[in-house]
């Protein structure tokens, strides 16, 4: 059945002078027009299409996407502003309405800010808002420890960096193991680090547990090797020095040093490690 605000397979029906009608379910015929439809089609065809409103309120396709869709987080432009609210770009012909009662902070022409994107009810419109915490945590987070996730980095804070979960919660990432650029609206993989008693979400950039050494453990020794057996690196290194170097935290690459260590691959010398002959 087509959905408003998102992205589906719909059967083209038939076609006329300004596009084609598409099966709509519920929703009944949806037109797409033919400056946003692809070439070739036909009737039978099933086609990937974005569903959303016109101005009249009436349910319209396109085969170009949009950035975001409804329920989802973006970083998103203001094209403009006008008496109503500012207007986004978000790749669709029509741009994304963020009127001023959801704004957070009243918006400012050729700016950037990060919007929630959703189906006004009242209207039956896609609409914006960034006053995102009215849209995060609303169920409770059922992650575990290592799993990997989707973040858009949202705010920083004097702990670190605030970030989105997957659409839905909100987590921190400490600013001590942050050892690459992150900038606002910023779209990148994590992992969770810890789900705290008051359900709070700690946050890592890198994959946490012996899996992660190991794996990285292979590394050094590589690099070890094609360095001539010598790399001058130790505990008192900085951690934006081996970041730079393995683009790894400090402390994965002291777990890594002292798993090698045991094993006796390595030595570990005054100004740096060695590979074992």
């Amino acid at each position: 059945m087509a959905e408003i605000g998102k992205t589906q397979q719909l059967t083209v029906l038939r076609s006329l002078e300004i596009g084609f009608r598409l099966d709509g379910g519920a929703l009944g015929e949806i037109l797409l027009p033919i400056s946003q439809a692809p070439e070739g089609i036909s009737p039978g065809d099933s086609i990937e299409v974005f569903i959303y409103c016109d101005a009249k309120g009436r349910p319209i396709a396109s085969a170009k996407l949009p950035s975001v869709e409804c329920n989802q987080f973006a970083l998103l432009h203001v094209a403009a502003i006008s008496d109503v609210g500012a207007f986004m770009h978000w790749g669709l012909p029509k741009d994304l309405l963020v009127p001023f009662r959801e704004q957070k902070t009243r918006m400012a022409p050729a700016r950037s800010y990060i919007v929630y994107v959703y189906l006004d009810e009242k209207t039956n419109r896609i609409v914006g808002s960034s006053r995102l915490d009215r849209f995060l945590d609303k169920i409770p987070a059922a992650y575990e420890v290592g799993q990997a996730v989707d973040i858009i980095i949202s705010k920083r804070t004097d702990l670190g960096h605030t970030a989105i979960i997957n659409h839905a919660h909100t987590g921190l990432i400490y600013e001590n193991e942050v050892f690459r650029p992150l900038r606002y609206g910023q779209k990148t993989n994590a992992y969770i680090n810890k789900i705290r008693e008051d359900g709070k979400i700690d946050l890592s950039l890198y994959q946490p547990g012996h899996q992660k050494v190991d794996d990285f453990s292979e590394r050094v020794l590589e690099m070890l090797t094609m360095q001539g057996g010598f790399l001058p690196l130790t505990d008192k290194s900085s951690p934006n020095e081996i970041y730079r170097i393995f683009g790894v935290s400090k402390k994965v690459f002291k777990k890594a040093v002292g798993a090698l260590y045991k094993k006796r691959l390595i030595s570990i010398e005054k100004n740096g490690i060695a590979l074992n002959e």
